[in-house]
């Protein structure tokens, strides 16, 4: 028997089946699990971060609006349940819980009331951000929360409670 000539034997291309180590479907099953091990926490990091921007932005907006209210105000009493308004309306505007905001009011020259007449007032507004999905387990909502602050500086009237 004669071996078979060049020209007629059929030439074998090697198949997918033949590469060394048959890796067929592994890339799309790594795709996922690499894709999801980056995904997540860049999109939880994004929705801490976009939380921390909104708190910061509210306690800013608190501060100025708080100031500007009781600076504003004929007297004290008026001027009292105006700063109470103003903080009911920033936290839920902002989704800040009301209980966790704290106030603090300042006056330039110091001594005395504060607010008074021809005073330079300055208010402080801070806050707690808890992060997302932190259990409140063990204190763990307090230690993973973020602070936020800002501190507004308003003239008080020379007129201020002058009736």
């Amino acid at each position: 028997m004669h071996p078979p000539k060049p020209s007629t034997s059929r030439v074998r291309h090697p198949t997918v089946r033949d590469l060394p180590g048959d890796e067929r479907g592994s890339a799309p099953l790594e795709f996922i699990v690499v894709g999801l091990l980056l995904l997540v926490p860049l999109v939880y990091l994004i929705a801490s971060l976009g939380l921390i921007q909104s708190h910061a932005l509210g306690v800013e907006s608190g501060a100025r609006h708080l100031a500007r209210a009781i600076a504003m105000a004929p007297d004290a009493a008026t001027a009292d349940s105006r700063a109470d308004a103003m903080l009911q309306t920033t936290a839920s505007e902002y989704g800040i819980s009301a209980g966790s905001i704290d106030v603090g009011f300042a006056c330039v020259p110091a001594g005395g009331a504060c607010p008074r007449a021809g005073a330079t007032m300055m208010v402080s507004v801070a806050a707690r951000v808890p992060l997302p999905l932190v259990p409140p387990v063990l204190g763990l909502d307090d230690i993973a929360s973020v602070p936020v602050s800002a501190t507004a500086v308003h003239k008080v009237s020379r007129f201020w409670g002058a009736e």
